[in-house]
Formats: structure tokens, C-alpha cells, sequence
């Protein structure tokens, strides 16, 4: 199944307006607004007075790269809701897939009766693998895709234990909370619940660091105990940090040579988002896993855990199913996911972001600040200073552009527009970046 046939209207690239604001942020709206929410939302981060939080806005609106708050104020947004937002807020073919798969079928019957969106979209994701020959898992969020992934790796090697790497992150439920070594806050309160069996080692930020963390990782996996090897081909919430050319190929030597499996997990980087379909098959190697998620429902949440055929096979049973879940693979996001995959290969989005983000690099390499990544996945080094990102993100708000943080002490602006961004967009970013930023550059 394809809804290529089914083309959006020719639109004249909407969303794509420079930011206006009408009052300063958060405005009197917003703030209403965030006072409700601290009442009725569980009280997630720091303790701020009830509508205190003032980097914080209430969205109501979103079309392309802009969004429009509940105070009427436009913004460019160049973090699109943590990267998934591949093809920007509401984008038409979205829509319009939406609209036919809505008078078709909303829910099946997961793998005992599945929709027909489903089958179709499980084999466009098998011939994503490197592979040629690959079987798929899906889920509804970036952690199900981790999740499925370790259980895969225990499954067929029998061995519970799991290398990671320091500044990973793989989601936050319990399986790849065990394997995130982001911030150690995230797994303390939870840490007697996470498999003991997990092993961290330094991620290579640079060929001087390179040899010293192949070594480590080839000392845990001699204790043969690793079933699976899970890494981020560029580390996403890590702080968009891009590890040398040869990184990936030798880990996964190391890891065949241990019969662990080589998981990559591509949710940030995968789907054009570093530039290419997948980050890892550019790097030269073939993963036993792939995992995918962010942006491949267009906005609604699937994801995807892709394995060798060979290796999925572990999962066959003798009596019960022992991994599923009600919404994974609903028919409504199979839907919107094949049309994701469908605009991403129709308008060469991989290489529009690869050669984008190479120029929006330099541009912003030109107004004095150090910046890293792979496409339109890019960070802007902030000194170390912690919590620096957090602050020059404040002073971007106040100008109208939406950004994230990233690295362990919020140290790293993290930039992941929409693959369609404007480049007039990226270029009056840049240009608002070096009046925002005084003090913070390192």
C-alpha cells in the first residue's frame, strides 16, 4: 500500500513565516493556561510556584515550521516537538492520508487480525534494513522500539547483559532506563529496578578518545556475558555529538566477535535526520537491530524495531505470544508513517537535509559559535557551561524561535528542524543567534 497516489493539493509552502510576536512570552494566555496545568499534571521537573515557568508557552496551532501559541504569537520552530516533526507541523499529505485511512479503519486486532496499513508498512520497513532480509516490531513511542530491541538481543543470545555508552539516551521506561547513561538522576530512583547487568562505556567525541573507548568496550565483552550492544550512531540528547568515521565499524566487529548484537538505535538520526535514511548503514555497517521512531508517523506515535531475519526468528514461540501491545501498529499511524516514508523519498528529504544542514552549519560557524552534528541534527557548544542552553533557549523564546537542550548539564543548544525548513528561516536564526547569545558563545 501506498498513498503516493493519493498527492496532497499544491500549497504554496504554508508555515514557513518568520516569527511574530504580539506579546512578550508567555504571555498573560499562556500563563492562564500553565497555572491550570500545574494543578492538574503531575508536578514533572524542578518546584516552581504555579505558573512560574518562564521559558514555557502553550501551543494551540501549528502548520509547517511555524507555531502559533494560545497568546497568538508565531514562532519558527527548530526543535519540532524533540525531532519528530520530520515534514513540519500539519503538513498536507499528512492530512490528507489522515482523512482516507479515518474513513477507512482506526483499529484492528494488533498481529491476529492486522490492517492491511500495517503488512504494508512492516515490509517498506524490512527493506530498510541493510540487510535485505530483515522482519519487524512495532511500537507506539522510541522506548517500545528499545524495549523490543533488548528483548530481541536476550532472546536470541541468551545472555542478559547490555553494553552502553555514557551520554546515551534511550528512552525512560525500565529497559532502556537501565542502558541510558545521559544523567545519572534519571535512573537513581528507580535504579533497584533496573537490570544490574548493564555496562557503560565512553563515548568517542573525537579521534583522540577513540582507542580508549574500543578498548574498554572490548574488555567488557570479553567477560562474555553481553548479549546486546546498543548505541546511538550520533548521540541525540547527548548533545548532537558526531563520534569518528571508523567508531561504528569497529564496535561492530567487536560485538560479532563477543555474539552480542549490534542494536543502533537511529530514532534521532535515522529518516533523514542526520542526512541520510540511516546513519549507521552511511558509517558502513550493518546492525543486527535498527530502531526507529520520532518522525516516522508524521506527528503520531509509531515506531519500530527492525531485525535480521535470522535474529527475529528468536522470537517465534511454541505457545504464547510473550511481546505485544493494543495500539501498536494502529492503522491510523501505519497510515500516516507510510506517507511519511513515501514524502521522504518523493522529495529527497535525506539530501535536502544533508546539504541544508552543511550550509546552515557554516552560516552559523560565521556569527562566532561552535557547532556539531550531521544535517539538520545539529548542537551548539556552549562552553560546558551547565545550564548555558537553558538560558540562551530563554533569550530565543523572547525572540521568537523554539529550540531544545541537550547534553548531560544542558550545556548544548540542540537544533532539529523540520527536513522542509525554509533556509531564509535558518539564515534569520542565525542572524538573531549572535544578538541573543553575548556571554554564552563559548
Amino acid at each position: 500500500m501506498s498513498f503516493s497516489e493519493f498527492p496532497p493539493p499544491p500549497e504554496l509552502d504554508p508555515g514557513q513565516d518568520l516569527p511574530h510576536l504580539r506579546v512578550p512570552p508567555p504571555g498573560p494566555a499562556s500563563r492562564s493556561w500553565l497555572v491550570r496545568y500545574a494543578h492538574s499534571a503531575a508536578p514533572m521537573g524542578p518546584k516552581r510556584m504555579p505558573g512560574q515557568r518562564a521559558s514555557t508557552v502553550v501551543f494551540a496551532r501549528g502548520l509547517g515550521c511555524n507555531v502559533i501559541d494560545v497568546d497568538g504569537n508565531r514562532y519558527v520552530d527548530l526543535a519540532a516537538g524533540f525531532g519528530a516533526l520530520l515534514l513540519g507541523h500539519s503538513p498536507p499529505a499528512i492530512r490528507r492520508v489522515l482523512e482516507l485511512q479515518a474513513d477507512r479503519l482506526w483499529q484492528a486486532l494488533g498481529d491476529v487480525h492486522p490492517a492491511d496499513a500495517r503488512v504494508a508498512l512492516t515490509e517498506r520497513l524490512a527493506r530498510l534494513h541493510p540487510s535485505g532480509d530483515a522482519q519487524v516490531v512495532l511500537g507506539q513511542s522510541g522506548a517500545d522500539a528499545i524495549t523490543a530491541a533488548l528483548k530481541t538481543a536476550a532472546l536470541f543470545t541468551g545472555k542478559a547483559g547490555v553494553l552502553a555508552f555514557s551520554g546515551a539516551y534511550h528512552g525512560l521506561s525500565y529497559g532502556p532506563l537501565a542502558a541510558l547513561g545521559l544523567r545519572d538522576s534519571y535512573r537513581a530512583p528507580f535504579s533497584a529496578q533496573l537490570n544490574p547487568s548493564v555496562r557503560f562505556v565512553p563515548y568517542p567525541h573525537d579521534e583522540a578518545s577513540l582507542d580508549a573507548s574500543i578498548e574498554r568496550a572490548r574488555f567488557e565483552l570479553a567477560r562474555g556475558d553481553v548479549g546486546a550492544v546498543i548505541v546511538e550512531p550520533i548521540l541525540g540528547r547527548g548533545g548532537c555529538v558526531v563520534p569518528p568515521p571508523a567508531f561504528m565499524e569497529q564496535l561492530a566487529t567487536l560485538a560479532r566477535g563477543a555474539s552480542a548484537l549490534l542494536i543502533a538505535d537511529e530514532i534521532w538520526t535515522g529518516l533523514g535526520r542526520s542526512g541520510a535514511w540511516l546513519r549507521s548503514s552511511r558509517d558502513g555497517v550493518i546492525a543486527d537491530v535498527i530502531c526507529l521512531g520520532k518522525g516516522l508517523g508524521g506527528g503520531l506515535p509509531i515506531s519500530a524495531c527492525i531485525g535480521r531475519r535470522e535474529v527475529m526468528a528468536a522470537w517465534s514461540r511454541d505457545d504464547e505470544v510473550v511481546h505485544t501491545s493494543t495500539f501498536a501498529g494502529a492503522p491510523l499511524a501505519c497510515a500516516t508513517a507510510l506517507a511519511t516514508l513515501d514524502a521522504l523519498s518523493r522529495d529527497h528529504l535525506p539530501e535536502r537535509a544533508a546539504a541544508v544542514g552543511e550550509r546552515f552549519a557554516h552560516r552559523l560557524a560565521e556569527v562566532g559559535v561552535k557547532v556539531r552534528g550531521a544535517g539538520l541534527m545539529l548542537g551548539i557548544e556552549l562552553g560546558g557551561q551547565p545550564g548555558a542552553a537553558v538560558k540562551l533557549g530563554k533569550r530565543l523564546l523572547a525572540a521568537g524561535y523554539l529550540t531544545s537542550t541537550g547534553g548531560g548539564a544542558r550545556e548544548t543548544l540542540v537544533l532539529t528542524p523540520p527536513l522542509v525548513i525554509a533556509e531564509a528561516l535558518l539564515d534569520a536564526f542565525a542572524s538573531e543567534l549572535a544578538l541573543c547569545a553575548p556571554g554564552l558563545l563559548s
